[in-house]
């Protein structure tokens, strides 16, 4: 499968792909579409970056479109025909958006249900008949209270699963899917195989057979790493030197903790750099606003924890910076691959020191070839 044309896929779907210069699919795609338009379940790991999203939206909107050629029309308000789970309201706004580009040709209602909105805005996006709905898990254990039926549920998505990180989230996906048909197909996808992921592949996905991309858990080939040692704890005279070289597109800076996340960002407004925080324990309007400014390019710097790690296609960032480098290899992977992403250039620059350099040493394995 070469060619997006070589898949069984409504007309109106390759337009729109056509419509947006999407000719090849990716590996993750090219080895998960078919399974789903052929209406397996499947578990696909792939690297961030390597259209996930689309590799299940695709056979979601043609498989109720067709239904709906075929004289099935959703009429019944508040009865998804489809659910996608996601960790964070940022990725299911993103989510959401994907459907939304494909949806203006092949005409279905795609609605979201997401953490950090009041539930009478919830209430009111499930309000009519629609086929697609997005949501954190929360939110649909709130709205199945309140009216929310998923007895008509065809397609159960798991998406960016390794990053669902409440103590409480495999308890609340089986109480969902206990609610939903029986004979429903499945799907999830994930970056890396975590000890979540494990449990969900044991508990709802027994006997689904996984599919990895050749690059999982790697670094995609078109990523530059720099790294850059850290002398006597001075971190930030190297991140001038580097912004007054200038980098084009936005550049994504990771620290450890909050309160790191503040300090920098106001050493850079000190010294009359524009940019934004994104972390927890900050007003959710306020991490909202400041992840738009970024994506629309307001400002080009943003600080964050492993919060912006997560999920989220930042299509403009040329460059990430550790300035803090994490512990764990697998949160090194989620953040270097917020850039490189589809194909594209991106640059990471590691700020080091001593305690990083068992991380640092381990890196040449993590690189695709």
């Amino acid at each position: 499968m070469s060619s997006f044309d070589d898949f069984n896929l409504l007309v109106s779907l390759k337009e729109t792909l056509s419509d947006k210069g999407l000719v090849k699919p990716t590996e993750i795609q090219k080895l998960t579409l078919p399974k789903l338009l052929d209406g397996f379940s499947v578990a696909g790991v792939a690297e961030t970056g390597s259209g996930k999203t689309l590799a299940y939206a695709l056979p979601i909107l043609h498989a109720l479109k067709t239904l709906e050629h075929e004289g099935h029309p959703v009429n019944i308000a508040k009865q998804p025909r489809a659910i996608v789970i996601v960790p964070t309201r940022e990725l299911g706004e993103q989510v959401a958006k994907v459907f939304k580009i494909f949806t203006h040709k092949t005409r279905l209602r795609v609605r979201s249900a997401l953490g950090g909105t009041t539930m009478e805005e919830s209430k009111r996006n499930i309000a009519g008949p629609f086929e697609v709905l997005v949501a954190t898990p929360g939110s649909i254990l709130k709205l199945l209270d309140r009216g929310l039926s998923l007895s008509d549920v065809r397609i159960f998505v798991f998406d960016e699963a390794d990053q669902m990180l409440d103590p409480g989230f495999l308890p609340n996906a089986n109480t969902i899917r206990k609610v939903c048909p029986a004979d429903l197909q499945m799907a999830l996808f994930s970056a890396t195989i975590s000890p979540v992921v494990q449990q969900l592949m044991k508990t709802l996905f027994s006997g689904v057979k996984v599919i990895k991309s050749k690059g999982s858990h790697r670094i995609v080939p078109t990523l530059t790493t720099r790294n850059e040692t850290v002398i006597l704890g001075k971190r930030f005279p190297l991140l001038e030197t580097i912004l007054q070289k200038g980098i084009k597109g936005g550049m994504l800076i990771f620290t450890n903790t909050r309160e790191q996340c503040d300090k920098l960002a106001a050493q850079l407004w000190e010294k009359n750099h524009k940019c934004a925080i994104f972390r927890g324990e900050m007003d959710k309007k306020e991490r909202r606003a400041n992840l738009k400014k970024f994506r629309e390019k307001q400002i080009d710097i943003l600080i964050s924890t492993d919060l912006a790690s997560r999920g989220l296609d930042l299509e403009h960032v040329e460059c990430v910076i550790n300035y803090h480098l994490p512990q764990e290899i697998e949160n090194y992977i989620h953040r270097v691959g917020r850039t490189a992403r589809a194909g594209r250039p991106g640059l990471v620059v590691n700020f080091v020191t001593n305690r990083d350099k068992k991380l640092i040493n381990s890196l040449d394995t993590l690189k695709a070839t």
